[in-house]
């Protein structure tokens, strides 16, 4: 099996992927705090682009969007650690905490080799091993000594952790176009954008006079066919990062749109 995942606690895991690489979209309900062991990860958001190599440790704030691409490298698995940050532990955590915070807009924290927080999730492991349940008491308190490591080594990121508010209403047409390229479901559209998903639809047939899915699918096409003449990508390259799941679902679309195929594409403008 190319993928395996080990809970010791509903909100700790150790993963292992040993296939070609492994994507996922991601906008997560909780904070994810990362080790990564071994192996390469990739991080794609709308305005910026993050590569961590073993070693690193690094916060995804939630309801960040992103694509996320795990590789194996230099022949070892992708593997690593994960502790999920809840709102209803941070909630705890920050309970008898009175300081004043400021608006901040959430950004993926990298932490590097830190050794805090790296000897912090190391002491995890072997706990992956043990045959009966892993205790509450020490789960709660291994989050607790993350996130107040993690406060220790940037004081600003209060500001996020501690921020529990829910997305508010903004610019549908905005986000939209800045965020297209992630294969989220609409109801998840919606939410980040403080819609329910009927208002969601409504608004969006008024901004771009079409549906969600038909928009989406012409956007990512579009960006596909410039990425394809003007920056001389392959096909196999940016299927994954434009919105769409696999290469032939792509290719389909791609000729269904413009007539002829990314290949045929490529083809054409290398003459």
């Amino acid at each position: 099996m190319d993928y395996q995942v080990n809970y010791i606690n509903p909100d700790i895991k150790l993963s292992n992927y040993t296939g070609r690489l492994f994507k996922t979209e991601a906008a997560f309900n909780d904070h994810l705090l990362v080790w990564l062991i071994s192996g390469e990860t990739k991080i794609i958001q709308a305005d910026e682009s993050f590569i961590f190599g073993a070693g690193s440790t690094f916060l995804i704030p939630r309801n960040q969007l992103a694509t996320i691409i795990n590789i194996p490298k230099d022949g070892l698995p992708h593997k690593a650690v994960a502790m999920h940050l809840s709102a209803e532990r941070l909630k705890e955590f920050y309970s008898h905490d009175n300081s004043s915070r400021k608006a901040t807009v959430p950004k993926i924290f990298s932490f590097h080799k830190h050794p805090l927080l790296e000897s912090c999730l190391a002491s995890l492991i072997p706990y992956f091993e043990m045959q009966e349940n892993f205790p509450e008491n020490i789960a709660s308190l291994k989050i607790i000594e993350a996130i107040s490591i993690l406060r220790t080594i940037d004081p600003e990121i209060d500001n996020v952790l501690a921020d529990f508010g829910e997305p508010h209403k903004i610019d549908l047409k905005t986000f939209m176009e800045k965020n297209f390229m992630f294969n989220m479901p609409l109801e998840k559209f919606g939410y980040l954008t403080g819609r329910s998903l009927t208002t969601f639809k409504r608004d969006f047939y008024k901004a771009f006079n079409t549906t969600p899915q038909r928009w989406l699918t012409k956007k990512r096409l579009e960006s596909a066919h410039y990425q394809l003449t003007e920056k001389n990508k392959k096909p196999v390259d940016i299927y994954y990062e434009i919105g769409f799941e696999n290469l032939s679902h792509f290719s389909f679309a791609f000729k269904k749109q413009f007539g002829f195929s990314p290949t045929e594409l490529q083809r054409m403008t290398e003459r």
